[in-house]
């Protein structure tokens, strides 16, 4: 008996050991290994060595990229695949040294590391969607737009792309907890953070934004022969604004390795915005309507999430679509666009820059009426962008209560439940003449 036991026992235990030597086979078949060889051109994606990503060879089966044609795939990394270990990586918390934090958003921005790529993959065609959110130091807002991303329905198959003019340890703990898509952090270079006593920054030798330009002239200060229209000279915290929507454009679409040959929608969103459940749903429906009615909107460059209506009709207008011209002052909240239309801007570079105002929606007005002519806007009737900002730079002496904001768009949403996610899209109105190049503004 005694002897059976044993038998028994030392049985138990073969298998029991033998479990674990399968398993841990099993898990370095499955662990990367990387080959010292870098991936090479496959399909539209310019390969570049992983960094963010520990592979061996077989691993180029899991990364899949075809030839960019209509509805087909542009960039995949399939979710479970590869082991991605970026989701354990922390900012360093850099130092308020300028020379730290420049260095810090240098390996940032060259190494491109996308979080959350092992739970969720990356699928990138002509149907996706690319998020790009503008952020400056607004930490509660930017809070209340990821908790109101974090609804929306396919999120988990959207690109979410976090851009920067300010680096900081409570912005990159908060974009950190992100886990309900890919999400990948980009920095403004020539911030006035880095660069706080010189351009782009405020240089001591600076014109006093208000000095008239005989005094200016006769002190010899930056720019003294160049005030804007009113008599003004350049302020930095205006202007940074402008410089970093055209850079971020440029960085994404020319620098951020899974976006080259990307033909996809991108949405401009920022800070301050909360979005409502079925955004990517709207995009997607509204590019369908596009297509269809190719004849009627062969203009149609926008696609514009927001509008700026105080009382919001769900019931009537949320399967309505305008057909607008780009109008600054409404339809600046929440666009979507293709590379198209970025090549286009492109090609009016100089004019975007030289045009004396510190917008980039006037600017982007003005290039309609003078370089990309005829650039028409498909706007929803019924919002899907909301704006938070009560206070921030052209709110000033405001106080914020971004949270009471809030309550108010959710009960507006909740109430309207039905009425998104709508099966069908239809063009209500067409948009008049053009609109006439607008004033500049300067700054």
């Amino acid at each position: 008996m005694r002897q059976m036991r044993r038998e028994y026992c030392w049985l138990c235990m073969a298998v029991l050991l033998t479990y674990v030597i399968l398993n841990l086979y099993i898990l370095l078949q499955l662990e990367p290994q990387c080959s010292d060889t870098p991936y090479h051109e496959i399909g539209n994606y310019v390969a570049v060595e992983h960094k963010h990503i520990k592979c061996r060879d077989n691993a180029k089966a899991y990364l899949e990229a075809k030839k960019a044609d209509k509805n087909t795939l542009q960039f995949m990394i399939k979710p479970y695949t590869i082991r991605n270990q970026t989701n354990n990586i922390l900012m360093r918390s850099a130092s308020k040294n300028s020379t730290n934090i420049y260095e810090e958003i240098f390996r940032i921005n060259s190494e491109q590391k996308i979080r959350n790529l092992y739970r969720y993959g990356l699928k990138l065609d002509q149907l996706s969607v690319v998020m790009v959110v503008q952020v400056h130091d607004r930490l509660e807002h930017l809070r209340i737009l990821l908790d109101s991303l974090r609804k929306v329905r396919s999120i988990e198959k959207t690109l979410l792309i976090i851009s920067h003019d300010l680096y900081s340890d409570e912005l990159n703990q908060l974009v950190e907890e992100v886990d309900f898509c890919p999400v990948m952090q980009i920095f403004f270079p020539l911030s006035i953070q880095l660069h706080p006593k010189s351009f782009p920054g405020d240089d001591p030798n600076d014109c006093p934004r208000d000095m008239r330009k005989e005094e200016a002239m006769k002190k010899k200060c930056n720019n003294a022969a160049f005030p804007d229209k009113y008599g003004h000279y350049r302020e930095a915290k205006y202007c940074q604004i402008k410089h970093h929507w055209l850079w971020k454009l440029q960085h994404v679409y020319n620098k951020v390795h899974v976006m080259r040959g990307y033909k996809g929608k991108i949405l401009l969103l920022e800070e301050d915005y909360y979005v409502a459940p079925d955004i990517i749903h709207i995009i997607q429906m509204v590019q369908s309507l596009r297509q269809k009615d190719w004849k009627d909107c062969k203009e149609c460059k926008i696609i514009a999430l927001g509008r700026y209506d105080e009382h919001h009709n769900f019931r009537v207008n949320a399967d309505k679509v305008e057909v607008a011209n780009w109008e600054s002052s409404r339809l600046n909240r929440g666009i979507a666009f293709n590379r198209d239309l970025w090549e286009e801007i492109k090609m009016c570079a100089k004019e975007f820059c030289i045009f004396d105002d510190y917008n980039w929606d006037w600017t982007l007005q003005h290039l309609s009426s003078k370089c990309i002519p005829q650039m028409k806007v498909l706007q929803m009737e019924a919002t899907r962008v909301f704006h938070m900002g009560d206070c921030g730079i052209h709110q000033k002496g405001k106080k914020c209560q971004p949270e009471k904001k809030k309550k108010i768009i959710e009960q507006l949403v909740g109430n309207n439940t039905d009425h998104l996610f709508p099966n069908t899209l239809s063009i209500s109105s067409y948009a008049s003449l053009p609109l006439q190049d607008p004033k500049p503004n300067g700054g």
